[in-house]
């Protein structure tokens, strides 16, 4: 069996890939050893894996967009495996793999190590590390043309020697970046340019711009202050691919200042060597990381993200001044949709407001978009973020298909009729508790307020007080007194109305297996509960007694998913057995439920109770 196995291992490969006289255009190897390797307190997660051609073994770290198959279960001592796409270097003479993307053969299975491989070690005479990136198609069998190696200067070159990749062949990783690294060279292009910013403090003043950088294992950000600024601005063009080499401080990065996700950025000194790659193939145009539009509910407030969706509609330019730095911007709202039937708003500002000429019905990609809980859910389009009209992707392809076949006649949903649900809890999904659990835990006992769902059953409704004569003024609401010629006063609108429209303010009381809550419930809850409005019920009442209490009958024994919102009231002596044996009375409002799935419930909160004071 370890015949048949060694018989689809490319022995000797490893070897031709560090001097560059490999043919094998995807290497099958087999995997002897997989190991975390320890990093910094939030770090991202690595993985050391040692992979062995029979002859020789290398040790070699994944990439973190291939942490998935450790994670699965499917990268382990003993498989076999594919390199689809890696990097080779070499650091402290040890020879190391930089995995960027491999496919685990499943087929061949596992089985111990087969033969006694040796280490594979640099020559004391070389004079620089040998870089490889090879792309293939992903499936074995497809003879894909693998790319030009770039040759040590002391090897033949394949290439014009005074090509600039001859020049550059210690190519690292983004991913691989950190502040241990030394001499090092990234191939990288530039896929957003910020404009030169200026400071003045009492320190001085200053100026700088930034860049964000992108390759095959990652995105990173480097940033140029005052001679940099001077010397490397006019040097980056959007969409150009750059050589950048060290000495080049790498450090940790300020998160508040950029939307990439990595734990490190560049700073450019005075001797960083910059330079414009003549081959601009190779390297990705832009990495993208979707979020749909239905699931920004689920997204919390301040969070960078990417989208796409269709330009259903623009919005005029408008300006605003800033409160902090009385300064003008302009803004122009876009509004988005995708094939979750969802819309949102996404603003745009500066040049990008003012120039803006895309037509409606194209598909946009955001990078680097901020998400906002004003209006429910919107979202803001960051200085370092950029857009791409009808990128040449899958799921701009998909999105167009959807929409010319349905969604052009297709309603959306908009997140503003679930804004307030994120507000009061920080745009985090309230945890579903059982009332035991709300008990236990003193939920409204504190300063301040709590928020939780839990499922339970209406087991009584308080009937005597179950609604109050409200004002019929837009947006007011408030109690409203019968004076003496038949009117009704509102104290804060001082106005008088024919009538008053009645609306729900009900106590009620609901079980689980674990025990029995008193809730108090507003206007929207009770339509819910009661399958009808306060002002109808109110009616019934007056002239059906007995048809009014089959209502409240048929009310009770219902099943719930209540959002409820937990806070300390002080109602002095009338504390009656809702009491819950506490000193002040902890009142639990229930929060009105949408008629949206299920995972939806746990997100609908009004930004204002009714209240009769």
């Amino acid at each position: 069996m370890t015949d048949n196995h060694a018989s689809h291992v490319d022995q000797g490969s490893l070897k031709a890939v560090f001097d560059g006289t490999n043919t094998v255009a995807s290497p099958v190897l087999q995997c002897v050893q997989v190991k975390p390797l320890a990093g910094g307190q939030g770090g991202p997660e690595r993985f050391r894996v040692v992979f062995s051609d029979i002859s020789n073994f290398v040790q070699s770290m994944l990439a973190t967009q291939v942490n998935h198959l450790v994670h699965d279960g499917k990268l382990r001592k003993g498989v076999f495996v594919r390199l689809k796409s890696f990097q080779t270097n070499t650091v402290k003479n040890k020879k190391i793999i930089i995995v960027l993307d491999l496919e685990v053969l499943e087929e061949l299975g596992e089985c111990e190590k087969i033969g006694v491989p040796q280490p594979l070690e640099s020559k004391a005479d070389d004079v620089q590390p040998q870089s490889t990136t090879i792309h293939t198609g992903g499936f074995y069998g497809n003879n894909a043309q693998a790319a030009p190696p770039q040759q040590q200067q002391s090897l033949p070159s394949r290439t014009n020697p005074t090509s600039s990749s001859t020049a550059h062949a210690n190519i690292y990783p983004i991913e691989a970046l950190s502040p241990y690294a030394h001499k090092w060279t990234i191939k990288a292009r530039c896929t957003n340019k910020s404009d030169i910013k200026t400071w003045h403090n009492k320190n001085g003043e200053g100026k700088l711009f930034s860049v964000n950088l992108l390759d095959e294992s990652g995105e990173i950000r480097g940033t140029g202050f005052n001679d940099q600024c001077d010397a490397f601005y006019d040097v980056f063009q959007e969409g150009g691919v750059y050589y950048i080499t060290s000495p080049c401080r790498v450090q940790m990065a300020k998160k508040q200042f950029t939307n990439l996700n990595n734990d490190y950025e560049l700073t450019f000194e005075r001797d960083t060597l910059i330079e414009k790659a003549e081959e601009q193939n190779g390297v990705p145009q832009v990495r993208f990381n979707f979020t749909s539009i239905g699931d920004l509910q689920s997204v919390e407030k301040d969070t960078t993200i990417d989208t796409i969706g269709i330009l259903k509609e623009v919005g005029e330019t408008s300006q605003i001044v800033s409160k902090t730095t009385s300064k003008p911007y302009d803004k122009r709202e876009l509004t988005l949709v995708d094939n979750s039937n969802f819309s949102v708003r996404l603003t745009i500002w500066g040049n990008a407001a003012t120039t803006f000429d895309i037509q409606p019905e194209s598909v946009i990609a955001f990078k680097g978009v901020k998400v906002s809980d004003f209006g429910g859910r919107s979202l803001s389009l960051l200085s370092s973020g950029s857009m791409t009209v009808d990128p040449d992707i899958d799921e701009a392809h998909k999105l167009k298909g959807w929409y010319d076949a349905q969604g052009r006649t297709d309603t959306f949903s908009s997140h503003a009729n679930m804004g307030a649900s994120m507000g009061a809890a920080g745009g985090r999904m309230d945890p579903l508790k059982t009332i035991l659990q709300v008990k236990e835990e003193n939920l409204g006992m504190s300063e301040n307020t709590d928020y939780f769902t839990t499922k339970a059953t209406i087991i009584y409704i308080k009937q005597d007080t179950f609604a109050y004569p409200a004002c019929l003024s837009a947006d007011c609401n408030k109690k409203v007194v019968q004076i003496d010629d038949g009117q009704w006063r509102c104290e804060k609108c001082d106005r008088t109305h024919p009538k008053p429209e009645y609306r729900y303010i009900m106590a009620v009381s609901a079980c689980d297996h674990t025990g029995q809550l008193y809730l108090n419930c507003f206007d929207d809850v009770g339509r819910l509960v009661m399958g009808m409005s306060a002002d109808q019920l109110m009616e019934l009442k007056e002239n059906d007694d007995k048809a009014a209490g089959d209502v409240f009958q048929d009310a009770m024994c219902k099943t719930w998913v209540f959002r409820c919102r937990a806070k300390m009231d002080n109602f002095q002596d009338q504390q009656s057995q809702i009491e819950c044996h506490f000193r002040k009375l902890i009142s639990f409002a229930i929060i009105p439920l949408t008629r949206l799935p299920f995972k939806y419930f746990l997100r609908f909160r009004p930004k204002t109770r009714d209240t009769p004071h």
